[in-house]
């Protein structure tokens, strides 16, 4: 990124401003956000109990739909269990229904299977894709103890890898994995997620590598694959007689610099990724709730899932002013 190269000086670059055009709209979305209406709709109210299947054996109280509900209030309004139960008692109520509401037990326990993947926001036309990865606290001591009693800290982490549309700011795709799970990996199911073509993919220079070349290929051929090379990146054996993308971004940047090579592509949109992991941990948290991977999993994708509804409500328009 261009601010990386002006580091040094870049005290003394003065920080760009914005203004908001459409500020009436965003802040009734703003405002819009708090409703329980938008996180407890009719058509989670119609599914409430779960249809009969004619099977053997207790039937379930709760179809996963109010799980969900419970699950995305949760996260929406950063409320234990206990707490999403006494909220939703009280919706029930202020909307005069008779709906049987799950204990905190049944919902902490049937969350951890809960299947939400397929309720991310597919992409329509072909779109543009942002990929990155982020750190998420699990459990053991935090910062504080570690510097006051100091010692080893035993801190877990996940890493929770997304796919984000930088036109819209929507999470079109996202994996939840423990550290040992490399980034470039992740590529391929991620995009697997995407039901629709790719215009381009842009990503950082940890996804440098013919393997997330051949990811991107595979779901959608002849997309724009814009990954800067590493300082040590060199020419294939190929590159006189077909060269690929990287031998191409190689070259422009061999003849024209790293600054112009990003200008050229529009490698300024990656930082759009980072705004939505700014996004997710600002409106969802740092760290999981869940212990077991399994149900973390399951928080991860719910908390994608907050974050297109509070999206889909409204976004600014800004324009840069100075």
């Amino acid at each position: 990124m261009p601010y990386k190269a002006n580091e040094p000086r870049r005290h003394r670059i003065p920080k760009a401003r914005y203004r908001i055009e459409n500020w009436a709209e965003y802040d009734a979305a703003l405002r819009r956000r708090g409703s329980l209406t938008v996180w407890v709709t009719p058509e989670a109210i119609a599914a409430w109990m779960p249809a009969a299947t004619g099977r053997r054996g207790r039937p379930r109280a709760y179809s996963d739909v109010a799980i969900e509900t419970g699950l995305m209030l949760r996260l929406a309004f950063g409320r234990p269990w206990r707490q999403t139960e006494g909220l939703l008692s009280s919706v029930m109520g202020l909307l005069g229904l008779e709906l049987p509401v799950p204990d905190h037990t049944t919902l902490s326990r049937r969350s951890a299977g809960l299947g939400v993947a397929t309720a991310l926001r597919k992409a329509k036309e072909p779109v543009h894709v942002v990929i990155d990865s982020t750190g998420l606290k699990v459990v053991g001591a935090g910062e504080w103890l570690h510097e006051k009693h100091g010692g080893k800290p035993h801190r877990t982490w996940r890493k929770l890898h997304l796919a984000v549309d930088p036109g819209s700011g929507e999470i079109l795709a996202s994996e939840l994995t423990t550290t040992d799970d490399g980034d470039a990996s992740l590529v391929g199911p991620l995009l697997e997620q995407i039901d629709r073509p790719i215009s381009a993919v842009l990503a950082d220079g940890a996804y440098d590598g013919e393997p997330t070349y051949r990811s991107v290929t595979d779901h959608t051929p002849d997309v724009a694959v814009v990954i800067p090379p590493r300082s040590t990146a060199v020419l294939s054996a190929k590159v006189d007689t077909d060269p690929t993308q990287r031998d191409r971004h190689i070259q422009w940047i061999a003849d024209h610099g790293r600054l112009g090579w990003q200008r050229a592509v529009g490698y300024g949109k990656r930082s759009l990724v980072e705004v939505a992991v700014f996004r997710y941990k600002a409106l969802i948290g740092r760290s999981l709730r869940a212990r077991s991977l399994r149900a973390q999993k399951v928080e991860a994708t719910a908390g994608c899932k907050v974050i297109n509804i509070m999206t889909d409500l409204g976004m600014p328009v800004s324009r840069r002013i100075a």
